[in-house]
């Protein structure tokens, strides 16, 4: 004899059955997805490079003197700044170099327009696609002058940010 007792266990079993399938489904889709954990790692040793290479640039070489970085900045060196910044980089024990590039600004407040001024201090040597893994560096420069100014007022400090971004090609 049949009753409504069977058709009670084959709902239960199609129900548990479709609960099985769909935690099979999920379990199997996340965890297939490949995310290798150190891909950051190469862009977090280029960060730090940039980094230091920038805090070395604004060490001065003796007591009392200007660091290379502010001499840089208050010239509009960007030639120099630019080779002395992946020359710094680019020091590696086997003598070959490094195959890195980058672009540099210069941010600054004007106070005779009050107004925040950004200028690019160094061009990309290269085309930039934006498919390149970019970090940016930033290291704020003391100055005793405002950068931009045609007219010296008298001993006046302001701190520009220099920010470079950096990449391998």
């Amino acid at each position: 004899m049949v009753n409504d007792a069977g058709q009670l266990y084959t709902m239960e079993g199609v129900a548990a059955g479709v609960i099985m399938l769909l935690t099979v489904y999920i379990v199997i889709s996340t965890t297939s997805i490949y995310t290798a954990g150190d891909t950051h790692i190469p862009d977090m040793q280029l960060e730090q490079l940039g980094s230091d290479v920038l805090a070395m640039m604004d060490t001065p070489d003796t007591n009392g003197t200007k660091s290379a970085l502010e001499t840089f900045v208050n010239a509009g060196g960007s030639a120099g700044f630019e080779s002395m910044f992946l020359g710094y980089c680019n020091m590696l024990t086997s003598g070959t170099t490094d195959d890195l590039h980058m672009s540099a600004n210069v941010t600054y407040r004007d106070a005779n327009l009050n107004v925040i001024t950004e200028h690019q201090f160094v061009e990309p040597d290269y085309t930039w696609t934006g498919r390149e893994s970019a970090v940016r560096v930033t290291r704020w420069v003391q100055l005793d002058y405002r950068t931009g100014q045609t007219t010296y007022d008298g001993p006046r400090t302001q701190a520009v940010l220099v920010e470079v971004l950096l990449w391998r090609a």
